[in-house]
């Protein structure tokens, strides 16, 4: 169903409204068949109908933001039309979102329509958010090969219905809750325009080194342990160490003095700096002067603290005026060397005195714990005497650690 003659009529006639390859052979068997029928009245579209699948445009405000106004359209039609058709068996209709929608927006959007417009006697609605990943130009074989099917809806009827719906795709449908399933378009989309301006960006800044920037990402793109993988995608604290600060600040510098401008790269030492400020809002909007910092190191199982966030955070803290007792499992300044002992040194002098290998003690009176540690210890001497508030940096500290009162995840 569609309000437009102009996409309606080239269906009814067997043929695809839009340039799409493959498209036009599949819409012109569906119509042979019997099986696909296009109309401007959302009456014959739903009579017997289970499931409505919105596949409206979304576009951009003047200001950015998402118009829905096409969403709310197409729900007030599905409700108001349901009053005048024949009831499905189940007496139940699953209104499921494809459009691309900010998060809430079946919780809020839709739900107030059909509040609005109340379903008529003897038939109940379902809401549900499924997104589609599909490239125009790829869209068929996008379809059909789909890196995943995900439904975001709170009534297993919903749920149930679209895992039939989509069950000749053969991939299994992942049930998620709603913003999880709006959420996941809007990151996907995000990260792809990312990578493209990321590629983009070295190819800017190699060539002024004679380098064919096509060579260096086509290596780059096997490395499916770190580069392309899960690994760093995974929201938490800041990066550190002695590695990835250096050798972004030397790209920076290598653009700087080829007159040559990378925003993106720019901005990745912008939002780390954000994640560490972040942090130290939070303490400072909340109460209490005693803090716990479970983790120094810039990463599990190591003794690094050369640009570790943790380091930095503590010496903001401590320059604002808490009272800090640290624990780490394995930091023993007594044992730090070279450059990890000089920046150690120079950011947190003290460190011995308020250093301990005592979870515990370092829980002991506070009103506050920031957590990056994930060793037994930490955790164990978390749940014993946890503080009234708990900020979690890694968000693997586990369900019982999560269920706290007062716990708060640094991005989630």
């Amino acid at each position: 169903m569609d309000v437009d003659t102009a996409k309606v009529d080239p269906i009814a006639r067997g043929r695809s409204p839009v340039v799409e390859p493959g498209l036009d052979e599949l819409v012109a068997a569906g119509v042979a068949a019997g099986r696909l029928r296009a109309t401007t009245d959302p009456r014959v579209a739903l009579e017997l109908a289970d499931v409505s699948l919105i596949c409206v445009g979304t576009p951009s405000t003047a200001a950015g933001s998402t118009d829905l106004t096409y969403i709310k359209r197409a729900v007030r039609d599905i409700a108001e039309a349901a009053r005048d058709v024949v009831r499905p068996e189940t007496g139940y209709h699953s209104i499921v979102v494809r459009s691309t929608v900010p998060p809430g927006t079946v919780d809020e959007i839709v739900a107030q329509v059909l509040a609005e417009v109340p379903a008529p006697e003897g038939l109940t609605f379902g809401t549900a958010m499924c997104p589609e990943f599909l490239r125009e130009g790829s869209g068929l074989a996008d379809f059909y090969a789909p890196p995943f099917v995900v439904v975001g809806t709170r009534d297993p009827r919903v749920g149930t219905a679209l895992t039939d719906l989509f069950a000749f795709l053969n991939v299994d449908v992942q049930i998620v809750d709603v913003r999880t399933a709006e959420a996941l378009k809007y990151a996907c989309n995000a990260f792809h325009a990312t990578k493209v301006s990321f590629a983009n960006e070295m190819g800017r800044i190699f060539r002024h080194f004679d380098v064919d920037s096509r060579k260096v990402m086509k290596i780059f793109v096997q490395d499916t342990s770190l580069n392309i993988s899960p690994y760093y995608l995974k929201p938490g604290f800041a990066f550190g160490g002695s590695c990835l600060p250096k050798d972004l600040r030397s790209v920076l510098h290598l653009a700087r003095i080829n007159d040559t401008e990378l925003p993106l790269l720019s901005g990745a030492l912008a939002t780390n700096e954000r994640s560490v400020r972040d942090i130290v809002d939070r303490v400072i909007a909340g109460p209490g002067r005693e803090i716990a910092l479970l983790g120094l190191s810039f990463k599990h199982a190591t003794d690094d603290l050369r640009e570790s966030p943790n380091v930095e955070l503590a010496e903001r803290l401590i320059g604002k005026g808490y009272n800090l007792r640290i624990y780490d499992a394995i930091v023993n300044p007594t044992r730090l060397v070279g450059a990890n002992l000089r920046h150690v040194q120079s950011k947190l002098p003290h460190l011995q005195r308020v250093l301990t290998d005592d979870p515990n003690a370092a829980l002991a009176g506070a009103d506050l714990a920031i957590v990056s540690a994930t060793d037994s210890g930490a955790v164990d001497a978390l749940l014993g005497d946890p503080p009234a508030r708990t900020i979690d940096l890694s968000g693997r500290l586990g369900a019982a650690v999560e269920a706290l009162p007062g716990y708060e995840g640094v991005g989630w």
